[in-house]
């Protein structure tokens, strides 16, 4: 198991902007007074942004693993064929 690299984790763009869109609409549902479907929908929005954060970093991640463990086939590869030259 990889360590989880905080980092970039918390330097995400995307992290920042689904906190702030969830922020914003339970801001908004708290203050707001109108009706009940109004409420409603701000909640789902909020839970909304942030299920598309981590889907977006999931397959930000899979694809980063996909591309390190083709990286790593490359140098296995290579230091075998080095290793026959020699």
């Amino acid at each position: 198991m990889n360590k989880i690299n905080w980092k970039r984790k918390l330097s995400s763009r995307k992290l920042w902007a689904a906190l702030l869109a969830w922020l914003t609409s339970l801001l908004s549902a708290f203050n707001v007074a109108d009706t009940g479907a109004q409420f409603i929908v701000l909640i789902v929005s909020g839970i909304g942004s942030l299920c598309v954060y981590i889907l977006a970093e999931g397959l930000a991640d899979c694809n980063r693993a996909k591309s390190d463990s083709k990286f790593d086939e490359v140098i296995a590869e290579a230091n075998r064929l080095r290793n026959n030259d020699e």
